[in-house]
């Protein structure tokens, strides 16, 4: 894993630009104080890096500090299937601080800074801090309906729903993340990135994509996206996204 240093500049956690999106809960002040001795390292990477591999043993949770990455389990023969996509405020690595080696790789789409937590001390948090462990088996069940979606999508949406749904999903997150503006967002990923994440061809991805562009719902010009009527995209995409609460973060 290539790990640009960080010279030394890491990031307070009490002044945590996280802290100041509306959609996340703050910590109390004790919470702050354990969070700032539970964090002992900041990663800088370059879009490109495989954080986590599959199969891969770690010692460390991370949480998404700046940009994107995403998850994603590797076929014998190199087929690649993304699981999801990791915002700032998302956690990454804890399955393979839990279990016994990660069931997935997670690599970066974009230069990204990780806070890191090590394993170790995990089980101070649980004993001692029962708001904060709550906040992890939260952003654990998560995930695990974030999945559950993708597995609806795959399996029951058709080509342009489950395409549409998925860019909804995103953009929702997005907004969500604080980095949504004017109802538009530069996406990093490429098609190809959508094609492993729908479990489509990159020819079936494209000609969907130009049929959603064609119900003129959003607009997607050099990764710049676009969302111009929200509920024509979800009436497509078969239901909107809401957010109903404020979300915890590590």
């Amino acid at each position: 894993m290539a790990i640009a240093s960080t010279g030394g500049r890491i990031t307070p956690c009490e002044l945590c630009p996280l802290r100041a999106h509306k959609t996340l809960r703050d910590f109390t002040a004790d919470e702050l104080t354990f969070v700032k001795t539970f964090k002992v390292d900041e990663l800088h990477l370059p879009a490109g890096t495989t954080v986590l591999r599959q199969g891969q043993h770690n010692e460390h949770l991370y949480t998404v500090l700046s940009g994107w990455a995403f998850r994603y389990k590797t076929l014998d023969d190199g087929r690649r299937q993304i699981l999801n996509y990791a915002l700032p405020a998302d956690m990454v690595g804890l399955q393979g601080s839990l279990m016994e080696e990660m069931e997935h790789s997670v690599d970066t789409l974009t230069d990204t800074i990780l806070c890191v937590f090590p394993r170790s001390k995990l089980l101070t948090l649980y004993s001692q801090f029962p708001s904060l462990a709550f906040d992890i088996t939260w952003l654990a069940a998560r995930e695990e309906q974030l999945i559950d979606e993708h597995l609806v999508s795959l399996g029951r949406r058709n080509a342009l729903e489950r395409t549409a749904y998925l860019l909804l999903h995103l953009f929702v997150r997005a907004q969500e993340a604080g980095v949504v503006k004017n109802n538009a967002i530069q996406f990093p990923f490429t098609q190809q990135h959508l094609a492993d994440t729908l479990g489509m061809s990159l020819v079936h991805t494209n000609k969907t994509l130009k049929r959603l562009f064609a119900s003129k719902a959003v607009r997607w010009t050099n990764r710049n996206f676009e969302v111009v009527d929200r509920a024509a995209l979800a009436a497509i995409a078969g239901e909107d996204i809401v957010t109903h609460r404020k979300r915890p973060f590590i």
